[in-house]
Parts: structure tokens; sequence; C-alpha cells
């Protein structure tokens, strides 16, 4: 019999703050490149690993502001893609409902096989997935548990039963471990059966559907009712925001496959990182003689085991040891290999002192900060009204407190950290109905236009003021 083809669904979310400065909230890790300058990036890497005999078109799931970047990324592989635009973020549970919800409109049996955009594979991933089609196409949703290198606390872990029958390489799961202690985790490793969970998954279409309305039928409904209403755009629906602010946001492994009987796991003996830190892409690079990774114009002395990534400036490091230093037009990074999952902590700080640097790459934004980024703080009962330019979006940043904002749809409660994209041409309202001070940060993605037509426009009403 005839294989299905099988369907990449791409997630791309999430800004991934411990590579901060290379991603940033506006140019997440995904559409960075791997390897410098002129490399392709993560995306790239995961449409293209995907892009042979036996896959159709990928359908990328991804927020809306993220459009542009992503044909443009698109273009540079020669590659066509489906679009589903996401208003505000869900987590990965109701962006996979909607790509399931999307293909079972003309095959309701349809092989998808979820993918995050920003990891990294070496090896034959795909003779994996489709030696677990046919297990998939009788109803069992395949997880892909990487085979552990290493004791590893930053992942989760899936625990393999007896196979199943008919599909030797197809395991029952027997438990779902969450980053264990260090001890456990070497027990793990060291008895085996045990596999880290790479959040790759395959299954038809339906399938999903039918777990979702067992397990999370709120969920279901306002994703769905999302998809109705739905606006079409050139690059594909958008769903409705209204409606998809109500479904849950968590985690596809949360809602569903911890849950569902129909769970299995198959081992993959590859090479693979979710690329979550620094470290991680030092371990990933060609290596000097001395154990440095190093990107661009760098001179090194007396210096070992470090991750160097220059810009467009020359960076020398001089009798240094397990160092990470990475230089971007508009900030600078220098910490250790110790000490780099407290970068994550450093961007909490920036966001909360509301720079620039968090939000974009210098490129897209002028010399002249303070036309760029404006900052306004709304007492209770008042309002901020933004309109983005005709040409270009506006992202805004929930600062410090929580409001009621109307982006085409709503009002819906954003709280502290929380961003959303103001499409061009379009009008969103900030309303504070709380006591505590509602400060907001605007990123005009526009640029310096100096006041003049093009750019986004910010009506602080009852005689609020923003500071710039």
């Amino acid at each position: 019999m005839t294989q299905k083809t099988i369907t990449p669904i791409i997630l791309s979310g999430g800004m991934g703050t411990r590579l901060w400065p290379l991603s940033r909230v506006r140019q997440p890790k995904q559409f960075q490149p791997i390897d410098g300058e002129g490399s392709n990036s993560f995306l790239q890497e995961t449409v293209l690993r995907h892009s042979a005999p036996g896959f159709g078109d990928p359908l990328v799931v991804a927020s809306v502001s993220e459009r542009e970047i992503l044909f443009d990324q698109l273009a540079g592989i020669a590659t066509r893609a489906r679009f589903i635009g996401e208003p505000v973020g869900r987590n990965t549970g109701p962006a996979v409902l909607a790509a399931a919800l999307t293909l079972a409109e003309t095959d309701p049996g349809a092989l998808m096989l979820v993918l995050p955009s920003d990891h990294i594979i070496e090896g034959d991933l795909n003779g994996s997935v489709h030696s677990a089609a046919a297990a998939a196409d009788e109803g069992h949703i395949v997880l892909f548990g990487i085979v552990p290198q290493h004791p590893e606390t930053g992942f989760g872990y899936i625990s393999a039963g007896e196979p199943v029958a008919g599909h030797g390489v197809v395991h029952e799961v027997r438990r779902f471990i969450e980053k264990p202690e260090l001890a456990e985790a070497t027990r793990l490793v060291e008895d085996g059966g045990t596999y880290w969970a790479s959040g790759i998954s395959l299954m038809r279409a339906d399938v999903l559907i039918d777990e979702f309305a067992r397990l999370a039928p709120e969920t279901l409904a306002a994703v769905r009712e999302a998809l109705v209403q739905a606006r079409p755009t050139e690059w594909g629906p958008l769903l409705a925001e209204a409606p998809f602010a109500k479904a849950a946001n968590e985690p596809t492994e949360r809602l569903i496959f911890e849950h569902s009987p129909r769970v299995t796991v198959q081992p993959v003996d590859v090479e693979w990182s979710d690329v979550g830190a620094w470290p991680a892409v030092h371990s990933l690079g060609t290596k000097t003689d001395k154990g440095n990774v190093e990107t661009g114009p760098v001179v090194s002395l007396g210096t070992y085991n470090s991750l160097i990534r220059a810009g467009d400036k020359l960076v020398t490091v001089v009798g240094m040891e397990g160092v990470i230093v990475v230089d971007t037009p508009d900030a600078l990074l220098v910490t250790s290999h110790a000490n780099a999952q407290m970068v994550k902590e450093a961007v909490g700080e920036l966001k909360r002192a509301h720079r620039a640097e968090v939000f974009t790459h210098a490129p897209l934004r002028p010399r002249t900060e303070n036309v760029f980024v404006r900052e306004a703080t709304l007492a209770k009962g008042e309002d901020l009204v933004v309109s983005a330019g005709p040409d270009s979006g506006v992202v805004l940043t929930i600062a410090g407190g929580a409001g009621q904002v109307t982006n085409g749809s709503g009002p819906h409660r954003q709280t502290s950290g929380d961003h959303l994209a103001i499409e061009a041409g379009h009008t969103a309202r900030v309303h504070n109905a709380d006591q505590a001070p509602l400060t907001i940060v605007a990123v005009d993605l526009a640029g310096d236009t100096g006041g003049r037509a093009g750019g986004a426009t910010f009506d602080f009403q009852k005689g609020r003021h923003a500071t710039a």
C-alpha cells in the first residue's frame, strides 16, 4: 500500500530569551542564522530537512507579526508553505489543533508531523518518521524520543513500555518525566529505555481532534470558532482573536499527550539539540584546536573552550576560558558557560527597563531611540489608543500592571510581559481598569518618521501623555 503524504506542521513561536542578543521579540530565535551571517536560519533548516520524498508543502503556524520575515525566509530557500496566523500566543496546544482542523477540512485522515522550528538535528530523522507512519495511520499518536547522549536536567523524558503490536519500532508510553534532578536523569540514562522528549510528533488530524473533543472540549470549541471567523489574507487565514484567546494557554503535551491512551513513543538515534542556550550553540559548532567556536572577525589568544560571535567589528578575546561573547550592532553579551542560563533573567531586567534592544535589532529601528520607542503609564480609567501607520505595524508590551486590550476584537486581559502586534493600518485600544498603574511600551516599526505620515499615532485619553 502506498504511504500517505506527510504534512510538516512547523510551529514558529517564542522569543528564545536565553539566546539574546541574537534573538529578539521581533526577530526570534527561529529566524536567526545558525552559523553566523549568511547561513540558513533554524526555521529554514527545519523546512529543508523535510523537503523530501513523502512530505508535502509545510503548514506554518506563527504569530501574524512574523509573516513577512517568515515568507522572506521561505523565498530565500525557494520553498512554498501554507500559513495560519495567530493573533495572540496560546502555546502549542491550540496551534497544533488549528493545523489539524485546517487539514481535516479536506482530508480528516491526513498525517501531520509536528515540528518545533528552532531545533538542530543531524541524522536520519525522516527515516524514523516514515517507519512510524503506519502506526500513526492506524490511530496511534507517535512521539519521537531522542536516545540520550548524557544525563540532562533541562529536558523532559519519555519512558518506553512494550512494543505496539504490529509495529516493533513503536512502543507504549510507560510514563513522562519532567526535568528530573541530576541523580534521577543519570539513572534513567544508565538504565536505558527512556528518551529525551523532542517535541516532535506524528498523528492523523482526526485522531488529534477526537482527543481534544474528549480531553479539552472548550479549547476545541474556541479554536474551531477562531477558524470559522478567520479573516482570509494573501498569506493565509488569520485566526479570530476573541475565540482564539479563550483556548487553553497550554502545550499539547499537557493538554493531550500525557492523558491519551493513543500516545506511543518511537526511539530515534540522531544528534539533536533544542539549542536553548548559548552553551548548546558552542557544543554544536565547529571548534578550533583550543575548543573555541568563532564566528566573524575574531582574534583569540590564550583562550579556550569559548564561544565568540563577532558582528560588524573585530572582537579580540585574550586569556579567557569558558566564556561566551556575542556581539550585535546594538548589544553585546559577555557571560560564561556556567552562568549562561542567567541570560533569561537579564532579558527580564531589560524588559523592565523598557530597552528597545529586547524587541528588535538595530537595522529595524533608528539610532534615535526616543522617536521609535514610546512608553506610557495609565492610571485607573485611562486609555491609550494606538494607530499603526499604513506601511508598518506596532509592537505593544505590557511592562507593568494589567489592562484590557481591544485589537480587532475583545477586550482581552493582558498582563505584565505580554506582547501583541498591531498590523499596519489597524488600531488598538488599551484600558486600565485596575487600581495599579499600567505601563505600556510601544515599538513603532516604521522607525524614525519624525512625526510625519507613515509612523504610528498615540492618543492618550483623560489627560495622560507618553514619555519619550
